[in-house]
């Protein structure tokens, strides 16, 4: 029957328990303890010692228990079956942790649900060999951290989920500003998560929460992220949401094929009662509506009052729209000519104006002969006013010029 004569263990620092495969030991085994390493040596289900860092032989001096469990002699070495454990005592600090799921959340501020994920890492260190091996490890022969990570998921997992609830709740602050806070989600987080590593004897180093994240193809985080860069927009520019729609509406009702400023109006109080804006918003767009009007207007040449542009003569002093102020009007054919011409480019008479009573010839412009004083305004028959060389009706009684009028 084979006895071992060294046993140690020099493996990964992410095993945290790690059992001897062979179980057939005697005295005067050496067994090697590393730094950061503790041995305890199990007989029938029983921790007889625990050994510290160094070199220790297992012979009934170092282990008296022995003298009740060895009964057969072997020539001063006596073979026994026992079990011994190595525990990692180092501080392990690289433990990752993440949430494997999406967690489905309210945004306070947007009152949207939006996915969060977490992730980051977390430190721990054996503090109570026994406890450690009796409540967690079992029958196990190795625990690794991603042994830790599958039995303690659920409880980091659920406090994960409680306290971001709680501080997007609490604190009414978006699931987008969250990064701002987990420092204080971290503290918080170790010291609700540490009582649960306690009670298998695994202190709790520290926690951290490394990143809290939305998946960015999320259709309801890529339209709010929408809805915000606008409004960044419209604060940049200077203009509200509710102005933003209103300026749609007139316009897409000003290019409407046969709009008027009826229909504009009627296009902007319903937006504004839509909005719930009330009278004030429909009366603002009830006074926008009468200075609206999508027919063109131009000025006219004689009198510049605005008239429409489908005017041929003015409707407030009658003249033609067609001719400028400085044409000259033929008085024979009415053809409009440019100033300082002297006879009619269309039916060739006279654009020379004389006095009738002295026959000198005067501006076009001048209402009396500067020659004898005569005055050279036309006067109406039916009430004697006088009349301008381009009327065809008396401004004031409205009778047609040449019917029994003087020229």
């Amino acid at each position: 029957m084979a006895v071992i004569e060294v046993v140690k263990y020099d493996g990964s620092p992410d095993v945290f328990a790690w059992k001897f495969p062979n179980s057939e030991l005697g005295t005067w085994t050496q067994l090697i303890v590393n730094e950061s390493q503790e041995a305890i040596l199990y007989k029938g289900g029983q921790a007889l010692d625990w050994f510290g860092p160094g070199r220790h032989t297992l012979d009934t001096a170092n282990i008296p228990i022995l003298n009740n469990i060895i009964n057969l002699p072997f020539g001063g070495r006596s073979p026994f079956t026992a079990e011994i454990w190595y525990i990692n005592k180092g501080n392990s600090l690289d433990v990752k942790w993440g949430t494997p799921t999406p967690i489905q959340l309210q945004d306070p501020k947007y009152n949207i649900f939006v996915p969060l994920r977490a992730f980051g890492q977390f430190g721990i260190k054996i503090s109570d060999s026994k406890l450690f091996l009796q409540k967690l490890v079992g029958t196990m022969s190795t625990f690794t951290s991603a042994d830790l990570i599958k039995y303690f998921r659920g409880v980091y997992l659920t406090k994960v989920k409680d306290h971001i609830s709680g501080y997007l709740i609490k604190r009414k602050i978006s699931a987008l500003e969250i990064n701002a806070y987990i420092n204080e989600i971290s503290e918080a987080l170790k010291e609700s998560i540490l009582p649960s590593f306690s009670d298998f004897g695994i202190e709790l180093v520290n926690f951290y929460v490394n990143d809290i994240s939305i998946p960015e193809d999320d259709t309801a985080v890529i339209k709010l992220k929408e809805a915000l860069a606008k409004k960044a927009e419209m604060d940049i520019i200077g203009y509200s949401y509710t102005q933003e729609r209103s300026f749609d509406t007139l316009e897409g009702a000003a290019t409407n094929e046969g709009s008027g400023s009826a229909s504009i109006m009627g296009a902007g109080l319903g937006l504004g009662m839509g909005f719930g804006l009330g009278g004030n918003f429909g009366g603002a767009f009830g006074e926008m509506g009468k200075n609206i009007n999508t027919n063109q207007s131009e000025e006219c040449p004689h009198c510049h009052k605005q008239i429409g542009s489908e005017y041929n003569f003015c409707p407030f002093c009658g003249r033609d729209t067609r001719v400028t102020q400085n044409q000259i009007i033929c008085p024979k054919c009415g053809a409009g000519n440019s100033s300082g011409l002297k006879f009619c480019g269309q039916c060739g008479n006279s654009l020379i104006k004389t006095c009738p009573k002295c026959g000198e010839a005067v501006d076009d412009t001048k209402k009396f002969c500067p020659n004898c004083g005569n005055s050279l305004m036309k006067k109406c028959s039916s009430c004697g006013s006088e009349l301008e060389d381009n009327l065809k009706f008396c401004p004031e009684c409205g009778k047609k010029v040449g019917d029994d009028n003087n020229s």
